[in-house]
């Protein structure tokens, strides 16, 4: 039973094991373990066997037995390796091939890739411009409904429009008395209608005024200022005023021959109606032309008047014509600084016989003199003027002294008392003394008085001592001549008249006090800080050079006196020819040019349809007409537009004035979102011109433009073309949604850049350098900036003037600082009305400068933003320089690049007379930029 149980069981496990497959696997690697040994040593002993059998057969008797064997080996052997070779072959072309169709594979899912990005891509622009054109449809609602509901007209410059000849001869009652002329009652207004152009006739014009007893510089000053007026008409028929010149005279004129001569002119008709007699003066003694003439209507213009004969708002009181006819003054200006001069105060003068004031009273024959002056006598227009005499004319004239020898008193106790440095001389010293009875004499000669004048802060003029002259030749040479070497005039005698005293505001530039204040005269002056005495000097420098200069500048005065009466707008300035050079533009490929930086998936604001600015809004606003001869700039031409226009309250575009403005979400504000749909601000919506320069690298240049396409509230693209030949016919010009005009330019100037060209109708200039690289959101950005600081100039590259402390001079550095006063003009914003300026009023000498050097343009432009203003520019975002790789050439590499521009500096200063820059300390970025805002609110940039 033992032995019969056992066999049975080893069966069963047998069993079990094949039925398992972990059984399998152990038989399977049992095998394989005993077989290996076996095979190995079956091969083992064959080679060892071969290897002997080889030996043997190296013997001579083994070699020819085996010898038949062992080829038919090679053999085989040959062939086996010649099919190896064949199957690697094989082997490596199905590799190769393989590997082709894996590279074709990877190319395949590449373009997979880069197609599936470009429809990403393009799915982000469908929407970005489905938004834009949503936000442009908006848009042009609001202009139709603007355009539905408009109220307000747009203004052009003025035309001239002439009455025909049927109402010329419009007669006009007579006043009750000539002395009581007015514009209202002497003046015939039919003549020069609003849209008349001020046409102004001028007697003798055409044969150069041929009287022989006129000064020669006068007729020829004369003639050449009006030579130049766009307001001389050659036709007396359609003239709105008829100039006369009168005077200066060799000789005194009898009154008879004078009045003969007016009578004869050809528009006297008998009263003079709309005449203007010319007495200019050259000389201090230029005599009253006009006594005892009778002179009908006509406007009287001269330096010397008395009350019972000057018609106050009617006569026009003129300072002596004394420097040159025309041409720059600058260099005949002293600089304002130091503020404070050598003296606080002086005077030089002697009053009648001054030798007597002291001691003895004036003699009998001085008071004589003076009760018998021509001044103090009236002359007849249209009838006899009654003058009191119920009192006596000695003791006016003691009375009349008494006031001049306490005001020397008082002068002398301030030389005495005063810690500070005077000057007073109350007799002339030598050479002669030039003035009436009853004033205070001029001594020497004006080479001479300006001695004392460029040591003076403040220089005293003493009205004449009878309050009846208003005017007298030598008081306004003196006050000509303080003005001009800078002392501010301290003006003893309320009652005289200023010239042109309709238009300016001579409380800016005189110190002007009634005689009684004499002794507090002093005091008044010593509360004066160094800021007050600068603004004094500056505007004081500002009415001489624009007013007291040149002949030019007194006839244009004169001129602007009585138009300004009249309501009459001046001519509008000129505007520079901008003829496009390129009339067929050949599209060239779009991507051209694109920077990857450029792109952004920003909606900056709509995308509109050109537009210009409103121009001539305030032709006929009077407060309008009459401001602008109180600032610096150019008063005598009629502006489209200015960056110094007032602003409406915030709540007005919501109360009936909206017209052209776009709030903010329709004024409920907002995020980045919101932000990104309007303009917003304070000002109507508008756009800007982008002004570029280009000298030589027409792919720079087709780069730049192409870049601009979608730019938000672009205008128009005006290149000045300072190549010396024309653009290419084959030159490639982009699509950018916008005008491109090309104006080749007849001389290669940087000075091109700021000319204010016609095809520029927007008042936002945005002037670029070719080379220049800005995003759209930074163009945007530095736009919106520029609506609320118009006034100034808004850009992107900074720049300081430093004091050189070693040599007392400017340099000019472009070192990183956290104080600034320039941004260089490659990449900024300004308002066309300076470039207006900077091409026709500012010195030539200035553009000259620039033209020798090919340099320094942007420092003069920066210059003369900031005299205007007082203020400093603007810099926006984080951009100190550019970028240009590839362009062929730069200026700002020059070695003597830097040189030049310290040289500019200093020169400016020296046109100016003092330095206009100013410094900032800040620049400006983005209100919610690095603001942490919810993530359902967008900034209003996403990287300014």
């Amino acid at each position: 039973m033992m032995d019969g149980y056992a066999p049975s069981r080893r069966r069963h496990i047998c069993v079990m094991l094949t039925r398992s497959r972990m059984a399998q696997l152990i038989l399977c690697l049992l095998l394989v373990l005993i077989m290996t040994p076996l095979v190995a040593h079956y091969y083992i002993s064959n080679m060892s066997g071969q290897s002997i059998e080889g030996h043997r057969s190296r013997l001579p008797s083994a070699h020819s037995d085996e010898e038949g064997f062992n080829g038919v080996q090679c053999n085989d052997l040959k062939n086996q390796v010649t099919e190896l070779r064949r199957i690697r072959a094989s082997v490596n072309n199905e590799l190769r091939e393989l590997e082709s169709k894996r590279q074709g594979l990877q190319v395949e899912i590449t373009k997979h890739k880069t197609q599936l990005e470009s429809l990403r891509m393009q799915q982000e622009n469908m929407a970005k411009e489905i938004q834009q054109s949503k936000l442009n449809l908006d848009q042009l609602k609001v202009e139709e409904h603007e355009f539905a509901n408009r109220f307000q007209p747009l203004l052009k410059a003025p035309e001239q429009i002439l009455l025909d000849e049927a109402n010329k001869d419009i007669t006009k009652e007579p006043p009750s008395s000539p002395h009581n002329c007015r514009m209202h009652s002497c003046f015939d207004y039919s003549r020069c209608p609003l849209f008349s152009g001020f046409p102004v006739y001028v007697y003798g014009f055409t044969n150069h005024f041929k009287d022989e007893n006129l000064n020669e510089f006068i007729k020829s000053a004369v003639y050449y200022s009006f030579d130049k007026s766009s307001y001389v008409v050659n036709t007396p028929a359609t003239a709105c005023i008829f100039v006369v010149l009168l005077g200066e005279t060799f000789s005194q004129v009898s009154g008879e021959t004078l009045q003969n001569k007016l009578q004869s002119l050809s528009q006297w008709n008998g009263d003079g109606r709309n005449h203007v007699l010319l007495n200019l003066a050259r000389t201090s003694t230029n005599f009253d032309l006009f006594n005892g003439v009778n002179t009908g209507r006509a406007i009287i213009v001269q330096s010397s008047f008395v009350e019972s004969i000057y018609r106050l708002n009617y006569d026009i009181i003129t300072p002596p014509t004394l420097g040159n006819s025309d041409g720059p003054v600058w260099s005949e200006l002293p600089p304002l600084n130091p503020i404070r001069r050598q003296y606080v105060l002086s005077f030089v003068g002697q009053f009648s016989d001054i030798s007597n004031i002291e001691g003895a009273d004036l003699s009998h024959n001085t008071r004589s003199d003076l009760n018998n002056d021509q001044n103090f006598k009236s002359r007849n227009l249209q009838a006899d003027v009654d003058i009191p005499h119920s009192s006596n004319p000695k003791s006016i004239a003691s009375k009349l002294i008494d006031i001049e020898l306490m005001i020397v008193g008082h002068l002398k106790k301030v030389e005495s008392e005063s810690k500070d440095s005077v000057y007073f001389n109350f007799m002339c010293d030598k050479g002669a003394k030039t003035g009436l009875n009853g004033e205070w004499a001029l001594c020497g000669t004006e080479a001479e008085r300006s001695d004392y004048l460029l040591k003076s802060t403040f220089n005293i003029i003493i009205s004449p001592a009878n309050f009846s002259l208003v005017s007298t030749t030598v008081f306004q040479m003196r006050l000509y001549e303080s003005l001009k070497y800078g002392a501010i005039p301290v003006i003893l005698g309320d009652y005289t008249h200023l010239p042109y005293e309709e238009l300016l505001d001579w409380r800016k530039v005189a110190i002007i006090l009634p005689k009684s204040r004499i002794s507090e005269m002093y005091f008044m002056l010593s509360t004066y800080t160094d800021t007050d005495v600068m603004d004094f000097k500056w505007n004081g420098r500002m009415f001489w050079e624009t007013y007291f200069a040149t002949t030019t500048s007194i006839i244009s005065s004169m001129l602007a006196v009585i138009r300004t009466r009249l309501l009459i707008p001046a001519k509008p300035v000129r505007e520079e020819p901008s003829p496009n050079s390129v009339t067929n533009f050949i599209p060239v490929a779009q991507h051209l040019g694109v920077d990857p930086e450029d792109e952004t998936d920003e909606v900056l604001g709509p995308v509109e349809p050109p537009f210009p600015s409103m121009t001539y809004k305030q032709n006929f606003t009077h407060s309008t007409l009459r401001k602008v001869f109180n600032k610096p700039g150019d008063p005598f031409h009629l502006f489209p537009f200015t960056p110094f226009e007032n602003i409406l309250p915030s709540d007005s575009k919501f109360r009936g004035s909206g017209y052209g403005y776009r709030p903010i979400n329709q004024g409920e504000g907002g995020s980045g979102n919101e932000f990104s749909t309007a303009i917003g601000g304070n000002h109507p919506r508008e756009q800007f011109t982008m002004v570029m320069l280009t000298y030589e690298r027409s792919d720079v240049l087709i780069k730049a433009v192409t870049r601009l396409k979608g730019l938000p509230y672009l205008n128009k693209v005006i290149v000045v073309w300072n190549n010396p030949a024309v653009p290419s016919e084959n030159l490639g010009w982009p699509d950018i949604g916008v005008p491109i005009v090309v104006v080749k330019m007849s001389k290669n100037s940087l000075n091109n850049r700021f000319l204010p060209f016609e095809a520029i109708e927007t008042e936002a200039v945005l002037s670029i350098d070719d080379d220049s690289h800005l995003r759209h959101d930074e163009i945007v950005f530095g736009f919106r900036v520029w609506r609320e600081e118009r006034d100034r100039i808004v850009g992107f590259p900074g720049r300081y003037h430093a004091w050189d402390v070693k040599h007392n001079a400017w340099l000019y550095n472009s070192n990183y600082t956290c104080e600034m006063s320039m941004v260089l003009t490659g990449a900024a914003f300004f308002h066309k009305y300076y470039a207006y300026l900077y091409s026709y009023t500012m010195p030539q000498a200035v553009r000259d400068k620039v033209d020798e050097y090919m340099n320094c343009e942007d420092i003069a432009m920066n210059f003369l933003v900031s005299h205007i203003t007082r203020k400093p520019p603007v810099k926006v975002t984080s951009r100190w320089t550019f970028r240009c790789p590839g362009c062929p050439q730069q200026l700002a590499l020059d070695e003597s690049h830097f040189e030049e521009r310290h040289k500019c500096i200093n020169f400016l200063v020296e046109i100016y007379g003092y330095m206009p820059l100013l410094y900032t300390q800040f620049r400006v970025d983005s209100i919610l930029f690095k603001t942490r805002i919810s993530h359902d609110k967008q900034k209003c940039f996403k990287f300014i």
